[in-house]
């Protein structure tokens, strides 16, 4: 009787191995980087740059300790839109005109390298004219109409310089506020906001009459008494007659604000110090 023959075992296939991590190459990890830089540098080019308030001279709109958000596109671009002096064309393309009330960012025109804030007040074309602190426009006067004064809490970022009518007074939690004579000026479009008009008879109160020449524009802070603006030269470190190609862009949002008590090795003084009520301000 003949004996089977056992059949052969079945070939197992090979086990396959695991493939090796690729590694990341140093240019891969540059290219990222250089990616996200040029990525930001756009952004802040052509969409958004932050921008911080170093003065008071925009109160009560603007304070000391603000950090908001300039919108680039709305005017255009020009060589002062790009940072680090990229750019180096003259002129504006997809130019456009900031409307009287606007609050506008704008590179300094005088010697200095800086980024000043003011709101539009007068347009190419326009006379404009300051009588006794008053706004007049085209040979019209700005409506103004007192309101209630307004009150900031004393702090690093917002001391309190008493003179004419501003004042030091308790506030309501009982700690020094400063009181300012408020104003409601109304433009003749009936755009509104709000100044401050502390001193009468101080040496911006009197002004022109100017007619704003092409490619110009008369630029004010808000707080009138405070503020080296489109009143003053140049070389008495006013602003002067602004020129559109230096404005970088509109004030858009506040997206924090402190009032200057945080100390950095004391982190829980950052939220101290905040002004939340502040974030998300928009004009």
């Amino acid at each position: 009787m003949e004996s089977e023959t056992p059949a052969p075992a079945a070939t197992q296939p090979p086990a396959e191995t695991a493939p090796e991590p690729r590694k990341e190459s140093w240019w891969e990890t540059i290219r990222f980087f250089l990616i996200l830089f040029v990525a930001a540098l756009a952004i802040r080019s052509l969409l958004f740059a932050p921008f911080s308030i170093p003065s008071g001279s925009m109160l009560p709109n603007l304070l000391m300790g603000d950090y908001l958000f300039v919108s680039k596109w709305p005017y255009g671009y020009s060589r002062y839109s790009f940072p680090f002096g990229i750019a180096r064309f003259d002129g504006r393309f997809f130019a456009g005109v900031p409307e009287r009330g606007d609050i506008v960012v704008f590179r300094y025109p005088g010697p200095r390298n800086e980024d000043f804030v003011k709101r539009v007040i007068a347009l190419p074309g326009d006379q404009i004219e300051v009588r006794d602190g008053i706004v007049i426009l085209n040979g019209d006067a700005v409506s103004r109409q007192r309101i209630a004064d307004f009150t900031l809490p004393v702090s690093p970022n917002s001391p309190c310089r008493p003179a004419g009518g501003t004042r030091l007074i308790a506030g309501a939690d009982g700690n020094q506020a400063c009181a300012y004579p408020r104003f409601r000026e109304t433009l003749p479009d009936g755009r509104s906001y709000e100044v401050l008009d502390q001193v009468n008879g101080s040496d911006g109160d009197t002004f022109g009459p100017f007619i704003v020449p092409e490619g110009h524009l008369f630029v004010m802070g808000d707080n009138r008494d405070d503020s080296l603006d489109g009143r003053f030269p140049v070389a008495a470190g006013g602003v002067g007659l602004l020129p559109v190609e230096n404005v970088l862009g509109r004030a858009t949002i506040v997206f924090w604000s402190t009032d200057g008590s945080a100390e950095w090795l004391k982190p829980w003084t950052w939220f101290t110090a905040a002004r939340w009520e502040r974030m998300g301000e928009t004009w």
